[in-house]
């Protein structure tokens, strides 16, 4: 897996295959890049690219300080320097949407367009507190068919899921150890994560606006508790020129290869121009 070193010293596992557009994916919360291994068959004619943020997967792990989203930002905006690209359409799950709209203010000219799966400038509470309830805690299951199984109990706004596809997932995040499974990022997620919530939520509405310029997406699980029908109502609101969806029998989040999210990926993708 290669690897970047970012200016402060971290070295950032990425990968970076295909060749047309540049898009860059971002991933969720714990998650690491193969949050996009169900996308990727899906997507051959794209430079599909792909990082683990510092602490997460095989990136370096560099403290709580450090895992914050105008970091994440700034070290996706260094792999892109990186790799000499310019402009990338950026498609972000939960997190990389947050980093996503971030970006959409801080770097406008670097995005060539921006998806959003499942997040938008309203968090709903009922998810956020399901978040604090595992992040940075290894699961009590002892096996990968224990916690597969635990998974589809604890997710009960999906149906007609993939045969395999919650072992496929706690095989992707969950490191199988002689102590039981372990999470692939630094426990000290935690604490960076309660400390984002903490005191007033600022409002991020401003960073959906200022995607004003380049094509917008978004995919909403249809029974998501992190985005509520009606923030999804008024997103579409404000940029009715989007390509949008509401993926039924999924919660937070789509796995992104649902028929509906191929449907929404793809015009969104054919909407931009390359670099």
């Amino acid at each position: 897996m290669p690897h970047f070193t970012t200016e402060d010293g971290a070295r950032i596992a990425y990968s970076d295959h295909g060749t047309g557009l540049p898009v860059l994916c971002l991933a969720g919360l714990t998650r690491n890049m193969a949050d996009f291994d169900y996308l990727a068959p899906h997507l051959t004619d794209v430079r599909l690219i792909r990082m683990d943020y510092r602490g997460r997967g095989q990136s370096d792990f560099t403290g709580a300080a450090t895992y914050t989203v105008p970091q994440e930002g700034k070290d996706a905006l260094a792999l892109l320097d990186h790799l000499g690209i310019d402009k990338a359409a950026v498609l972000g799950t939960s997190r990389g949407g947050l980093i996503g709209l971030l970006l959409a203010a801080v770097a406008h000219d670097r995005l060539l367009g921006l998806c959003l799966n499942d997040v938008g400038p309203v968090i709903e509470k009922d998810g956020l507190d399901r978040i604090k309830d595992y992040v940075g805690r290894n699961p009590s299951a002892r096996d990968y068919e224990a916690l597969a199984a635990r998974m589809a109990e604890l997710n009960p706004g999906f149906a007609n899921v993939p045969e395999g596809r919650w072992l496929s997932d706690a095989q992707k995040f969950y490191a199988l150890t002689d102590d039981g499974l372990q999470i692939r990022y630094d426990a000290a997620l935690r604490e960076a994560f309660l400390a984002a919530f903490e005191g007033e939520v600022p409002d991020l509405w401003p960073l959906w606006q200022a995607t004003a310029g380049f094509p917008v997406a978004l995919i909403r699980g249809a029974n998501s508790d992190l985005l509520s029908h009606e923030m999804y109502q008024e997103m579409k609101n404000r940029r009715p020129d989007g390509n949008y969806t509401e993926v039924p029998d999924r919660a937070h989040v789509p796995w992104l290869d649902e028929p509906e999210s191929l449907a929404v990926i793809k015009a969104w993708l054919g909407s931009m121009n390359g670099p």
